[in-house]
């Protein structure tokens, strides 16, 4: 009998402790829908490489994540418009120009999603001047979460100050989201 109402009262234990895990798992869409460029970096926290990288990971992971959410969508409606205005929020200076690349590579292949890997930023001197780039490794999948294909792709950014009083800031902005090479010798058209 004793043996009984051991049993008894382990299971019980075992059913109120399995049953009350609770989710914190946030759906993609929230995720989505509450991010933006707005958020800035205290400059202690940006001397670093790792912290650098983390962040440039984060906005193109970011900036792919709306747009294949935006064209998954009619393009006309009210929140595909505001989609789109969070995505021109990650550039420093979006026209309409800015966002075709992407958006012509995520329709063409049928893009449901994408995963970035192997980001790497590095710096290069041009004329005098410092140009951040990062090249990186982007998986797409399409709506059944099957591979399509892994590409490599370059952007360069620029980390802008946005000083607040005692303190100095940055703020993260894409200026090239599919850029090409600097010096390009070769004039595109022109092949013998």
């Amino acid at each position: 009998m004793r043996n009984l109402n051991l049993f008894f009262i382990f299971l019980i234990l075992f059913t109120i402790l399995s049953c009350d895990k609770k989710s914190q798992d946030v759906s993609e869409l929230d995720t989505l829908r509450n991010s933006s460029n707005k958020k800035t970096y205290p400059a202690q926290q940006m001397d670093s490489v790792q912290a650098i990288n983390s962040i440039t990971s984060q906005k193109v992971q970011d900036v792919f994540d709306l747009s294949s959410l935006y064209i998954a969508g009619n393009k006309n409606t009210e929140i595909d418009s505001s989609i789109h205005a969070q995505i021109k929020f990650y550039f420093y200076k979006p026209d309409s120009l800015t966002l075709k690349p992407l958006f012509k590579e995520l329709e063409s292949l049928k893009v449901k999603s994408a995963k970035v890997n192997n980001l790497e930023v590095y710096d290069v001197y041009y004329k005098k001047d410092t140009l951040n780039f990062a090249k990186f490794n982007v998986e797409y999948f399409d709506k059944e979460r099957k591979s399509i294909g892994k590409f490599d792709h370059k952007s360069q950014f620029i980390l802008v100050p946005a000083p607040k009083k005692f303190k100095k800031e940055f703020k993260f902005y894409f200026l090239d989201f599919f850029s090409k090479p600097l010096n390009d010798s070769i004039k595109s058209g022109v092949i013998k």
